[in-house]
């Protein structure tokens, strides 16, 4: 048993609880037994709600389906059907050749052989070539930064001096630092969450030193290339029919030192600063922002939205109930997360499993609905009506349930069962505009899902130092997550960004992350 299990051994009765401090009292001395008795207290103060809420902060939930929230009660007068044997789960670590597309793929061609010769085996028939070829792969370790030196042979005249030393080869080119050095350095940090002083550590230990100033140093170009086409992904995604929007705490050690320029230009009302994530789309490419600062959600939303063309109709915003994501002026339709009054419910399980299980029942059949309308793939008109269909009853249905359970006094309004029914009441226009509204999203579960880079940054650096250097990360995340969101190799569009400079001054929007490649293949005009 592990100790997110063992947290449930905490709920105690009275009885349990008087024989265990009385045991206690003759075991241990007087100071320790006023330490056990406080603990005791403290279980008894938090209840069983709270312990699960606690657990799931301290370990996080392995899942949180219905069946494993509220396991259904197995019937005593007919057994149930035996169920079907479960096919083998993923995660099995084997990867197609398909998937290596950052290989160096050789052609290989039969020593011997030609299409068209005549077949050595039968004498009869001709050669001819296969669309599936052989597949080998190899694959070795390197130091993420590797290095190639050149020992240059000099010669020197013993009469006259002169000294004459061996050409460089070509590879050698004409910088210390290839552009891949910055770029492979931006993918550590912010596509893995790897601190540079570790990165600086690593490289020293395998041979091939790179100093976190130099790190800093080789990403500077390419953060002021990629600055631009930031700004382009900026203004582009302002024109999306839907906004997903969210935050999460990030610390900016400089705007915490008291003194600082930077902290004096923050309202003295704002106590915490944060990273926002934006996703919204530019026709069928899906895009994700990052904005680091002491703005809000909300905030950061509205000026986004400043770059809006004036003729187009208000977009559709998702995010979840809290004020912050709302407080910027701007005009939206407004629908919250799905998601999140569902959540309001999870944690009370324990307490109230039949009514728990009954709201969870009925949300699962909405998401049924807008998962065939996915397998199907209805046109945003065409998914409204079939959740018109099939999701309006259940809502209909929940609602009338939740109403009548407060009005008739069968759950108290202030217990944590009356709160979150309350929670679903409240906002349960912006909760149901999919039902409503074509194009509305159930949930903001993509938004949270983007917020994961920021969070592992944060796990990992624990802070920024600098506003310039959080800036700089939302830059690269920004880039790299909408390179993943779309399928395409960040590492080889940062590269082609930074081997393009000039193309990419003179044109943006060509470098869009999907369609960078038809653009990376002319040559650089520099």
């Amino acid at each position: 048993m592990n100790w997110s299990d063992r947290l449930e051994e905490l709920v105690l009765t009275q009885e349990q609880r008087d024989a265990f401090l009385d045991r206690m009292r003759v075991q241990v001395g007087p100071e320790d037994y006023r330490r056990i008795e406080t603990f005791c207290q403290l279980a008894v103060t938090l209840g069983k709600d709270n312990l699960s809420k606690l657990r799931h902060l301290l370990f996080g939930r392995k899942t949180e389906t219905t069946e494993r929230i509220c396991p259904a009660v197995e019937s005593v007068v007919e057994a149930a059907p035996p169920a079907a044997p479960k096919p083998p789960p993923k995660g099995h670590g084997r990867c197609g050749a398909r998937h290596y597309t950052g290989a160096r793929w050789i052609q290989v061609s039969h020593p011997s052989l030609q299409k068209g010769q005549r077949c050595p085996q039968c004498q009869k028939g001709s050669l001819r070539a296969q669309r599936r070829r052989g597949v080998l792969l190899r694959i070795h370790g390197s130091p993420p930064i590797s290095a190639t030196g050149w020992s240059l042979e000099k010669l020197r005249c013993d009469t006259c001096g002169e000294v004459f030393t061996a050409p460089a080869p070509p590879e050698a080119g004409t910088t210390k630092y290839d552009e891949s050095v910055g770029v492979t350095v931006a993918m550590l940090r912010y596509g893995s969450g790897m601190p540079h002083y570790r990165l600086a550590r690593l490289q020293q230990s395998l041979g091939v030193p790179l100093p976190e100033s130099t790190q800093w140093e080789l990403m500077t170009p390419l953060f002021q290339l990629a600055l631009l086409i930031f700004q382009e992904l900026v203004r582009q995604t302002a024109q999306s029919p839907l906004l997903h929007n969210d935050d999460t705490s990030m610390r900016i050690l400089e705007l915490r030192r008291p003194g600082s320029a930077t902290a004096a230009e923050i309202v003295p009302e704002r106590k915490g600063t944060f990273t926002t994530g934006i996703v919204g789309s530019v026709g069928d490419h899906p895009v994700a922002l990052f904005m680091t600062g002491w703005r809000h959600a909300g905030e950061n939303l509205a000026g986004v939205l400043q770059h809006r063309a004036a003729e187009l109709p208000p977009p559709i915003q998702m995010c979840d109930a809290l004020s912050r994501n709302t407080c910027g002026e701007f005009d939206s339709i407004l629908a919250n997360c799905l998601g999140h009054g569902r959540r309001e419910f999870v944690g009370l399980a324990t307490s109230f499993p039949e009514q728990v299980r009954f709201v969870l029942e009925q949300i699962r059949e909405v998401y049924r609905a807008d998962a065939q309308s996915k397998q199907l793939g209805l046109t945003a008109q065409q998914r409204l009506l079939h959740h018109q269909t099939h999701s309006k009853p259940v809502m209909d249905k929940l609602h009338q349930w939740i109403s009548q359970q407060l009005e008739e006094k069968k759950v108290e309004p202030n217990s944590g069962l009356g709160q979150a029914m309350g929670y679903l009441l409240r906002h349960w226009e912006p909760l149901t505009l999919f039902l409503r509204q074509a194009g509305a999203p159930l949930d903001n579960n993509v938004c949270e899902r983007a917020l994961k880079m920021a969070i592992l940054h944060r796990k990992n650096s624990l802070s920024y130092k600098t506003l310039n250097g959080a800036q700089t990360g939302d830059l690269f995340m920004s880039l790299i997550h909408t390179c993943r969101l779309n399928g395409a190799n960040p590492f080889k569009y940062l590269l082609a960004i930074a081997t393009h400079p000039e193309a990419v001054k003179l044109g943006p929007p060509a470098w869009m992350p999907w369609n960078y490649p038809k653009s990376a293949t002319t040559p650089d005009s520099s």
